[in-house]
């Protein structure tokens, strides 16, 4: 395994993780009764995940350039297929740390609120009173938010197998555009600019359905009109959904590439 490919396996690894924390962020904010201040907190990791993401492409690009270059043609496919893997592995990595990071978020809010400074506050995450709640703030997740989940997670299966749906076609747009210019070298550029084409319908069904249907949820239990064992029991529910997704981009990678080699013929 080259340096290269593990760079790529270790980006992949660092946006799936913190897209997965993000809905940590919504039981943090439901928690503290401050939803603004913790999106706007996240936003700040989220600049990670934007900063891996920016360099995930042209390395992607760089690999299939010198493997259409030197004629490889058995070994791309495999590191597709290690890569959609290493989004499996990090989303449920990221589960897991949920309990954790919401714990360490939700201190991070309440923190923010009283002192309202971004360097205070990282100051403070290294005294020792902040390694102190870093330390007893670390929980694993409870097998009462799994074992819950045959009771009604207050979110309906069409949103659920949408979400499945939604994740697979998230997770494999970048991929198979990459690897659908691999399969037609001639054009890979077009390929290459072509994942909305995938993405698209991911991006409108997570923007125009899901997310509104977790939004309304996060009001209500603001609002007292749902439990926050509800609204954990749906989230879990979500992050499941989630995992199944990136196992389900497997089976999509080479029908989404092939796809977008004949739009990129079309057009």
């Amino acid at each position: 395994m080259d340096t290269q490919l593990l760079i790529i396996i270790a980006l992949t690894f660092v946006i799936h993780v913190i897209a997965t924390l993000a809905y940590a962020v919504r039981i943090a904010g439901v928690r503290t009764r401050r939803i603004a201040v913790s999106f706007s907190l996240f936003g700040i990791i989220a600049l990670v995940s934007r900063t891996a993401n920016s360099f995930q492409g042209p390395f992607l690009a760089k690999r299939v350039e010198e493997d259409l270059a030197r004629h490889v043609e058995q070994g791309m496919l495999g590191d597709f297929r290690l890569f959609l893997l290493a989004a499996t592995i990090a989303t449920v990595v990221g589960a897991f740390l949920i309990p954790t990071f919401q714990r360490y978020f939700s201190r991070a809010v309440i923190h923010f609120q009283a002192n309202r400074s971004l360097p205070r506050h990282a100051l403070h995450v290294f005294s020792r009173g902040g390694i102190a709640q870093l330390r007893d703030g670390a929980r694993f997740p409870s097998r009462t938010n799994v074992t819950q989940l045959a009771q009604a997670s207050g979110v309906s299966w069409k949103v659920i197998m949408l979400n499945v749906f939604a994740m697979a076609l998230w997770t494999v747009g970048v991929f198979a555009s990459l690897y659908a210019g691999f399969l037609k070298p001639e054009l890979r550029v077009t390929c290459a600019n072509l994942s909305s084409v995938i993405n698209g319908f991911a991006t409108i069904v997570l923007t125009v359905i899901i997310d509104p249907q977790i939004s309304v949820m996060t009001d209500d239990v603001i609002e007292g009109r749902v439990t926050e064992s509800r609204f954990r029991r749906a989230i879990t529910t979500l992050i499941g959904a989630r995992v199944v997704g990136t196992i389900l981009a497997q089976a999509m990678l080479i029908p989404a590439a092939l796809v977008i080699v004949r739009v990129a013929e079309a057009i």
